[in-house]
């Protein structure tokens, strides 16, 4: 539903998807990915590459969990590299060459990696290091398993909430509000315009947001199966079992996406949920960068962009 509870007018699944970036937005097509930024002069700046999404796609897109794993890494990659370039775009030649282009390189990838630190501490190693040592939970493995879900889900939601509150993130929820409501704008057949975009909704059944959900429901239920009771054991088994489960949970949000039944609208009911904190209302000037993201996105060929 959107703002003002207007229902979807969905026509078709795309295969477009995107990832909101720093004053911009990233879309990957079947053939084309492109990247729009907003300049600190207010123009809009677009890079566009090659993508090989359709016909072209790699062996493992076609290939039931392993396309998961490989899809969750190299998005994570690409959209790591794409977000790095959308704030080198935001910065002047001045302020690089004041604070020295190689001091700025290295605390990227020292942001980078302590950004994959602190994912690992919060949602795998804290969870089970305190359930741990609560004796009344660590009686039962499903029990166990349960409360550690839990606590993985309310940190996420906690760690969301708290980013909502930034002035800086608030507005890239706003341009990921942008981002899908023009996506369900190009998925309703209507001229992408900033005034057909505004009035979609800026929930969506298949954004990273709900895979995350899906993500840590998954999680639970396979560690109900693991018979180790020592709370390292539990870590290492995480981790192990960590492509496995991101594969599951790529092809439950492809059902959900695919669906539209009870079954998928229990699944797909918390990541939308939670997307009224990971999204907001973008303005129109957000709209318009989406636009020109999505565009250059849309194969001539409609069949190559379907779901």
């Amino acid at each position: 539903m959107s703002k003002n509870n207007t229902p979807s007018q969905e026509k078709f699944k795309s295969k477009i998807g995107g990832q909101a970036l720093i004053e911009g937005i990233m879309m990957l097509g079947p053939n084309t990915g492109a990247m729009a930024c907003r300049l600190p002069d207010g123009s809009i700046d677009v890079e566009t590459w090659e993508e090989r999404n359709g016909k072209n796609a790699p062996w493992y897109k076609k290939c039931p969990l392993v396309r998961g794993c490989v899809s969750f890494v190299v998005s994570l990659v690409k959209g790591y590299k794409y977000l790095m370039k959308s704030m080198d775009k935001q910065i002047t030649e001045e302020e690089k060459e004041e604070n020295g282009s190689a001091l700025y390189t290295v605390s990227t990838v020292i942001g980078a990696v302590l950004g994959i630190v602190i994912a690992l501490g919060l949602f795998i190693f804290l969870p089970k290091f305190v359930v741990g040592k609560i004796a009344i939970l660590t009686k039962s493995r499903i029990i166990r398993s349960l409360a550690e879900g839990i606590l993985k889900i309310a940190i996420f939601v906690a760690y969301m909430a708290l980013t909502a509150l930034m002035k800086d993130m608030r507005r890239q929820y706003e341009y990921h509000g942008a981002e899908h409501k023009t996506i369900a704008c190009h998925e309703a057949e209507l001229p992408l315009t900033v005034e057909n975009v505004r009035k979609q909704t800026r929930f969506h059944k298949r954004c990273g947001t709900s895979f995350i959900f899906i993500v840590l429901i998954i999680s639970i239920l396979v560690m109900c199966l693991v018979p180790f009771d020592v709370t390292w054991q539990r870590i290492v088994a995480s981790l192990i079992l960590l492509p496995f489960i991101v594969g599951i949970s790529y092809e439950c949000i492809r059902l959900a996406g695919n669906n539209d039944n009870l079954f998928t609208r229990i699944l797909s009911a918390p990541g939308l949920a939670m997307q009224r904190i990971t999204t907001r209302e973008p303005d129109d000037s957000m709209i318009e960068v989406a636009i020109a993201a999505l565009t250059p996105c849309i194969p001539e060929d409609k069949e190559e962009d379907k779901w």
